[in-house]
């Protein structure tokens, strides 16, 4: 039998949360985009050094913001993923505060803070909240593939040694 994790994708509108899960999962990037309104559900089975892994991603609606550790929909999640917009510094600011949320109402569960959109600005460009370490944020482009598959991997090797 396959293990199977709940994974919660968390940011602002626009942050790219959807492309992460359509790269992963279909390996496209789609320009026609459609705002996500409550949650779209989408999963992937991937292989891990520890053995099989099903991840349900449960893409969430920007609007939430951090009323989203009040809804049903956090319920059995094992793992967030936390994205911001390289070209938009104040989602880093949103990014840092839903960490704090995530870690504060599931402690032990698995998080991973990520950049998107890097191939539209250079790394120096990024400021990183203070309260983020620079190296614990993950850089990832939905729109050319750059670090995303390496980054659920990371996440779902995480999730397994945690023991879902």
């Amino acid at each position: 039998m396959i293990a199977s994790a709940k994974v919660m994708l968390l940011g602002d509108i626009g942050v790219g949360k959807s492309s992460l899960a359509r790269r992963l999962v279909f390996d496209r990037f789609e320009t026609d985009y459609k705002t996500t309104i409550g949650v779209d559900v989408l999963t992937y089975e991937m292989a891990t050094a520890l053995g099989p892994l099903k991840l349900i991603l449960w893409d969430t609606d920007g609007d939430f913001g951090a009323s989203i550790f009040e809804t049903v929909y956090m319920r059995g999640a094992s793992a967030a993923v936390i994205v911001a917009d390289a070209s938009r510094p104040a989602t880093l600011v949103k990014l840092a505060g839903l960490a704090r949320g995530f870690t504060d109402r599931l402690p032990g569960r698995e998080l991973t803070a990520v950049i998107n959109k890097i191939d539209l600005v250079g790394d120096a460009r990024l400021a990183i909240p203070p309260e983020m370490e620079a190296g614990a944020i993950l850089r990832t482009s939905a729109r050319t593939g750059e670090g995303v598959v390496e980054m659920f991997a990371s996440l779902g090797a995480g999730i397994l040694r945690r023991g879902l």
